[in-house]
């Protein structure tokens, strides 16, 4: 289940905190409750990525990225991700999350999200290719970054290990090779 009350914090905590600029860094503080646990007592994977759900969800309030999508209707989606799970955090761990946008392109933002431990340990490390909708399809970040106040932002340059993830996940075929069952 998604977790709505955490959500609702989280906003409201990210409501009172200054505003960032497009590519700073959101960190927020969590902590892993039993219902976030899987039969090994460590954080679900599947769980981890709702809490980097939230905290995309702050970064983007501190933007400002979340005022523009509510007054033009648009939604946020995911297109694609990659993640790295280095470390357990057990439960009632508390870590610290750090968000922020790395780049864009023509038509994605891509966003860079990890979970530290309180030793200073990297449990996990996601990327996200993510894309503001509307009815029509994909909203051109250049489009998002005006009605956000940014008009001419530039893209910092792509990191190289962004491009290569890009160009990777272009190889794969989709749609995905049915295997057919005897």
């Amino acid at each position: 289940m998604f977790p709505i009350v955490r959500l609702v914090k989280d906003l409201l905590v990210a409501r009172r905190m200054s505003p960032l600029d497009l590519t700073e860094t959101h960190i927020s503080n969590h902590r892993c409750w039993p219902w976030d646990l899987d039969i090994w007592l460590e954080l679900n994977n599947g769980r981890a990525m709702t809490l980097y759900d939230l905290g995309r969800t702050m970064a983007a309030q501190r933007v400002g990225l979340i005022k523009a999508i509510t007054r033009r209707r648009w939604a946020m989606t995911m297109a694609g991700s990659t993640v790295r799970f280095r470390r357990r955090i057990r439960g009632f761990e508390q870590f610290e999350m750090r968000s922020r946008a790395v780049c864009w392109d023509e038509k994605f933002i891509y966003l860079e999200q990890s979970m530290w431990k309180r030793n200073g340990e990297c449990a996990s490390h996601v990327l996200f290719r993510s894309a503001v909708t509307d009815k029509n399809g994909i909203v051109p970040p250049a489009e998002v970054l005006r009605e956000m106040g940014h008009q001419d932002r530039a893209s910092p340059p792509m990191p190289d290990w962004v491009a290569a993830w890009c160009a990777a996940d272009a190889l794969r075929p989709w749609p995905p090779m049915q295997e057919k069952l005897v």
